[in-house]
């Protein structure tokens, strides 16, 4: 099995479905259009570009598909996450019928795309059901009030969920889930068949637009062309890091009877939110339910939250057997609940950005795609200055303060001591910080019990990263950036490795 490099955990699609290696980019080359980044993002750019004639190189650090895309739970949705009436605060009603809009059509090309490149990817449309959770605001009066002016929605009774009274709830029809890597192993297909070229295992280093475009290679190739477009979780080179606070989500994959739990989506309004659908197996269902986010770096508990799922899970479907999967993922929000896709600069307007899910990947990915190509092409969009990354805060103060405190108090880390006094104290498949001197050090001990030392410094802007015992990676608790045991980096913004130290002889 081919699993990502995001870390230790398999997803329920990486296990049912293998990610896509291609050869590494070893000559430099020029293009029309390169794409870093081979996500829902980066391939749906590449498919609707190379369907108009286009020249698309696209490239990834990792094997196809393996990244944050390989990580989500696939929903497809049009009730925007951050709640539609909080949409309309921050950006009006127009704009707000506009993102719904963008989402509702997002949905229709994955469906259209499906069907045209024959796709066997599981997709279905189906209905979603937001309800009130015990912990969670009860505001589905504003949000019934708003979403009614823009699309489909109905009050009913309760969610169609055999075992637990839901109370009354939003029904949301016409939404959709498929199987995300089936997905993207088509799109890959239609792309290369269409003329474009993807290469896997070969990292972008660094970018220039401006009158002549390319990008660098970590392995010393350059690839010219006309437009770039920035399809990575984080663009990488940019300085949105503020705008951008990353967040780690939690999934567990249960398995239930054949047709015990109805096929729909659900969510709840709790915050962080939980939710919910199934994936059908031949002898059995699996039921996907995720939640109980986080700030990137700043907790390491993922055994008490899968325990927190598994438990909210077996109270509403008892018919849930045995957790046959765990995994988390990593997903940037942004200050007013929709992506920022576009041009990156007014500087560099033949550079491209499409970043900034907020928890809705799959359509913002997909939105991003048919935005940027239509930039690309010249074709007028009137989701444009809806998704402009330039776009001014539309937060309160209230609302952004904690953000900002979030990322910043971590840099207290460097005045802290290590979490263990020497190398002696970690154990086989553990890490810890470690001070020596006025330095620090990211310890880690293997399983067979080899030590892998790197700084502890990470080199976006210098925070001390933290240990993620779930996924066995260095994680920065700042702004979100990944690395490997080894030091590698796995997330922007961080572009380069962990420092390396003087080797020890444990």
């Amino acid at each position: 099995m081919l699993k990502s490099d995001d870390g230790k955990t398999v997803s329920y699609w990486e296990a049912s479905e293998d990610l896509i290696k291609k050869d590494s980019l070893i000559e430099s080359i020029e293009t029309d259009i390169c794409i870093i980044g081979a996500g829902i993002s980066g391939l749906t750019t590449a498919y609707l570009l190379t369907k108009a004639g286009r020249e698309v190189i696209v490239i990834d650090d990792g094997l196809i598909g393996g990244g944050t895309t390989s990580r989500t739970t696939a929903h497809l949705s049009n009730a925007i996450d951050d709640r539609i009436y909080r949409i309309e605060e921050w950006h009006g009603e127009e704009k707000a019928r506009l993102a719904v809009e963008a989402h509702t059509k997002a949905i229709d090309e994955i469906e259209r795309i499906a069907t045209e490149e024959k796709i066997d990817c599981d997709f279905s449309r189906l209905d979603g059901f937001l309800f009130k959770a015990d912990d969670g605001e009860d505001d589905l009066d504003k949000e019934f009030e708003a979403a009614q002016k823009m699309m489909q929605v109905e009050r009913v009774e309760r969610a169609p969920i055999k075992d637990f009274d839901t109370g009354e709830c939003l029904r949301f029809p016409r939404q959709g889930q498929f199987h995300i890597l089936k997905y993207l192993s088509g799109l890959a297909k239609a792309v290369e068949q269409n003329g474009g070229r993807i290469f896997s295992n070969t990292r972008a280093i660094e970018w220039k637009g401006e009158d002549s475009p390319e990008v660098k290679t970590a392995n010393g190739q350059t690839i010219k062309a006309k437009s770039i477009v920035l399809a990575t979780n984080y663009p990488i080179m940019s300085k949105m890091f503020a705008k951008l606070p990353a967040y780690r989500t939690y999934v567990i994959g249960a398995r239930v009877p054949k047709g015990s739990v109805e096929k729909a989506l659900f969510w709840d309004t709790a915050d962080p939110y939980r939710y919910v659908r199934t994936q059908e197996e031949a002898e059995h269902d699996v039921l996907i339910v995720g939640g109980k986010d986080h700030r990137t770096g700043q907790e390491d508990d993922a055994n008490r939250r899968f325990a927190n799922l598994w438990q909210w899970t077996k109270t509403r479907f008892p018919m849930a057997e045995e957790i046959l999967y765990k995994w988390s993922g990593q997903f940037f929000e942004t200050h007013d609940g929709l992506a920022f896709i576009g041009r990156f600069s007014n500087s560099e307007p033949n550079v491209y950005l499409i970043t900034g899910d907020s928890g809705m990947g799959m359509t913002h990915g997909t939105i991003g795609g048919m935005l940027v190509s239509d930039l690309i092409l010249g074709r007028e969009n009137a989701w444009q200055e809806v998704f402009e990354p330039s776009r001014l805060a539309t937060q309160s103060i209230k609302e952004a303060i904690p953000e900002i405190v979030s990322s910043t108090v971590p840099y207290v880390d460097w005045i802290t001591g290590g979490d263990v006094s020497s190398v002696d104290g970690i154990k086989n498949g553990e890490g810890a910080i470690i001070r020596q001197g006025a330095s620090k050090i990211a310890a880690y001990r293997d399983e067979n019990g080899k030590l892998y030392q790197r700084s502890a410094v990470c080199t976006h802007l210098g925070c001390i990263v933290r240990f993620n015992s779930l996924e066995k990676t260095w994680d920065c608790p700042c702004h979100g950036s990944r690395f490997g045991i080894d030091g590698h980096p796995i997330n922007a913004p961080a572009i380069s490795p962990l420092g390396e130290i003087e080797e020890s002889s444990n």
